[in-house]
């Protein structure tokens, strides 16, 4: 049997209760667009490697056809759109959106990565068919459960896009992480040559002057004494160097303290990281932002401070408000000072919570959305604060600031 029959050739095409519907038919136009989504599910499951996600995404293809159905066929009731199926919507947007600070800014820029780009493009083609059957709606019926459900659908490809972008960030944090700590291993030995030699004798003057040697003496001593030193272990995370010493061991963990700054600040400068952002790196960051929120006409206050929480950059855009910059610069304070952004302080200082009455305590606190502490992996090199929306519209715009970091470091 061919898979073409002709009948259609003169535009028009049948339903199960109705002949020769023009395509250019509402009903025609929303079964057409449905199709296109699905297809599009189908693109993205190759693209999904967890079974569940998979599976979820299947069942959303099985719904959309049962819309269809009951689009061709509206007095069928096993084509009806029951109530548990939105519910299911709504439980894995809810899942998702505790996993993650999921931004409400409706203007986000899509392509943050393939998969979430994909994803965005089901988002507006689910809106789409939103539009599509509200139009059938008001000249056919329709199906309430199928509208309320269109409606949560697009709802659920928003946050899943925005999860995945995050998922990805932090997959890149990791990798980020990895990376200094294989280089670490790699160029201990050489760093320990060249930086930790004059830590290696103060460390020795430690063990040394108990002994009755004088720490210009272990200065003096020329590279043989360091040879007949075997530096055994260097703990970053407890600021101790081990050393032998004629076969006597000592611990000296005020000594080393500078030795391992200068081991860790070589090794994220031999990287291309440095341990806290440059001026260089904030006036990029600062720039890509202002061109985001001239795109959002949103005049800002952009703030970048170091981990210690001193003012690197402060830009003030043409139009912000007065107050915006005092509130920026203590955005960016806040950030670094409880390691979190103010958004999710805010949260935190409700009556009730861990954090109520923080900002009471201190002029320099401030619990507003807009200020993210900066991160490479784990390591905080600085903060950004933000001023010139709401709390919400400031956050988004940080959000931003946080996915262009990499390209400016």
């Amino acid at each position: 049997m061919s898979i073409y029959t002709a009948n259609g050739d003169k535009g028009t095409t049948n339903l199960v209760h109705t002949k020769n519907v023009s395509k250019s038919d509402d009903r025609i136009q929303l079964v057409g667009t449905i199709d296109e989504l699905s297809s599009h599910l189908g693109l993205i499951k190759t693209m999904m490697s967890e079974a569940d996600d998979i599976r979820f995404i299947e069942n959303i293809q099985r719904t959309l056809n049962a819309v269809c159905s009951g689009v061709a066929d509206p007095f069928n009731r096993e084509f009806r759109t029951e109530d548990d199926r939105t519910g299911q919507l709504e439980e894995e947007i809810s899942r998702l959106e505790g996993l993650f600070h999921c931004p409400k800014e409706e203007n986000i820029l899509p392509g943050s990565s393939r998969l979430s780009a994909e994803l965005d493009i089901a988002r507006a083609v689910a809106r789409r068919a939103e539009r599509d059957l509200a139009a059938v709606s008001v000249k056919f019926g329709a199906d309430n459960g199928a509208k309320k459900y269109m409606n949560r659908l697009s709802d659920y490809f928003y946050v899943l896009a925005r999860y995945v972008y995050a998922a990805k960030i932090e997959e890149k944090k990791t990798d980020i992480s990895e990376s200094v700590q294989e280089s670490v291993k790699a160029e201990t030995a050489g760093i320990v040559a060249n930086v930790g030699v004059e830590a290696v004798g103060t460390v020795g003057s430690s063990a040394d002057v108990a002994a009755g040697t004088s720490a210009v003496d272990v200065r003096a001593q020329d590279s043989q004494m360091v040879q007949k030193r075997d530096v055994q272990a260097f703990d970053v995370q407890n600021g101790t160097v081990t050393t032998a010493v004629g076969g006597n061991t000592a611990m000296a963990q005020n000594d080393s303290m500078a030795a391992n700054t200068a081991m860790i600040q070589e090794v994220l400068k031999r990287m291309g990281i440095q341990g806290r952002i440059t001026l260089d790196s904030a006036k990029r960051l600062i720039e890509k932002i202002e061109q985001e929120a001239l795109r959002r006409n949103r005049p800002s206050v952009i703030a970048v401070c170091s981990p210690d929480g001193n003012p690197v950059a402060v830009h003030v855009m043409d139009g912000s408000f007065l107050v915006s910059f005092d509130m920026a610069v203590k955005k960016a304070y806040t950030s670094v000072a409880v390691k979190m952004s103010t958004m999710e302080l805010s949260r935190l200082t409700q009556p009730g919570q861990t954090f109520y009455g923080l900002g009471k305590m201190s002029d320099n606190i401030v619990i507003f959305g807009g200020g993210v502490p900066l991160k490479v992996g784990d390591t905080i090199i600085g903060g950004l604060g933000i001023s010139g929306g709401t709390g919400e519209e400031d956050n988004s715009l940080a959000e931003y600031g946080l996915q262009v970091l990499n390209e400016v470091l």
